[in-house]
């Protein structure tokens, strides 16, 4: 793997970890409010799944979507004005953590709604099939997606009539604090593809280069005429549900096992084995993640609140 491609993913990774992080400290200020979805974890999974896309590729997610936005692109400073409800945020400070999205990046959201977007994925992969491009649209989702009506009504039609939609199913093995095995009787998620002759693999979520490989080879079959495509990508959110969770459902042990398992750490580890950077330079990157960060926040703090008529604003397209 080329030396820049595996430092510049260090950066996202990083860049998601210290944003969230960052996140979770306003929100014990009082500074961003609503719920807050933290992806702490599972950065190897936007990280290494996105960087296989092409630019005319679609991106479409659940609720815990700060992630999918910076690594599309986004700016720092918008998301986090966002967060903060601020009139220069991605959605005008209308949308707060669940609802993020990037026109330019072709980022169509965070959704609050479990599963609800699920359907619009799969609307946006049968749009770029009538227009008869080359697109791919990931769509991804969490575990607890792929019990309710939404998701098995999407894969059935994207089967039917071929669509070129990968189902990412983010499987951070809970759904809120609900263990996967006691919510669904089927907790292999591959297998409930299965069920509409749709191929499927599990990927290992922690490893930023296993996830990579995994997206390019699936839309590669996707441009090769074997369309739609599964994925169940096994991945652990560090912290809690949201930021209420007391997490009395998890166990110590199990918590620091996984955190063994800390995607960053992989990487690092795989670069300086490779002597692909010295770990100075990976603390130069640490320290230039920092001062994006910081720069965000002051922007975020120092943007305005929504304007009062702001609120009749963008109801109609025509306003």
């Amino acid at each position: 793997m080329d030396k820049a491609i595996l430092l510049d993913w260090y950066r996202q990774m990083v860049l998601v970890r210290r944003f969230e992080q960052k996140c979770a400290e306003l929100y014990q200020l009082g500074k961003i409010g609503g719920f807050l979805h933290l992806y702490i974890g599972q950065e190897a999974t936007a990280v290494g799944s996105i960087a296989a896309r092409r630019p005319q590729d679609h991106v479409i997610t659940a609720y815990r979507d700060h992630a999918h936005a910076l690594v599309v692109g986004a700016d720092p400073k918008r998301l986090m004005a966002e967060l903060l409800g601020k009139a220069t945020g991605v959605s005008k400070g209308k949308g707060g953590s669940m609802h993020l999205a990037s026109v330019e990046h072709n980022y169509w959201g965070g959704y609050g709604i479990v599963g609800g977007h699920i359907p619009l994925g799969t609307g946006l992969a049968l749009a770029e099939k009538y227009k008869e491009t080359d697109a791919v649209v990931l769509c991804y989702m969490g575990d607890g997606s792929t019990n309710i009506g939404y998701f098995h009504e999407s894969l059935n039609m994207a089967g039917v009539w071929d669509l070129p939609v990968i189902y990412i199913v983010e499987n951070n093995q809970y759904g809120m604090g609900t263990s996967v095995a006691r919510a669904s009787a089927a907790p292999d998620m591959v297998t409930k593809a299965a069920g509409y002759a749709m191929p499927a693999r599990k990927v290992n979520g922690m490893d930023v280069i296993e996830v990579y490989n995994a997206v390019r080879e699936t839309i590669d079959a996707i441009h090769a005429g074997v369309a739609p495509q599964f994925l169940e990508i096994n991945t652990y959110r560090f912290e809690g549900h949201s930021m209420g969770d007391p997490l009395r459902y998890r166990t110590k042990d199990e918590v620091e096992k996984w955190r063994g398992d800390d995607p960053i750490g992989i990487l690092e580890r795989h670069i300086l084995k490779e002597n692909a950077a010295t770990k100075e330079e990976l603390e130069q990157i640490d320290d230039e993640v920092e001062a994006v960060i910081e720069e965000a926040v002051k922007f975020a703090e120092e943007s305005p609140f929504p304007a009062p008529e702001a609120l009749f604003e963008g109801i109609y397209v025509d306003n």
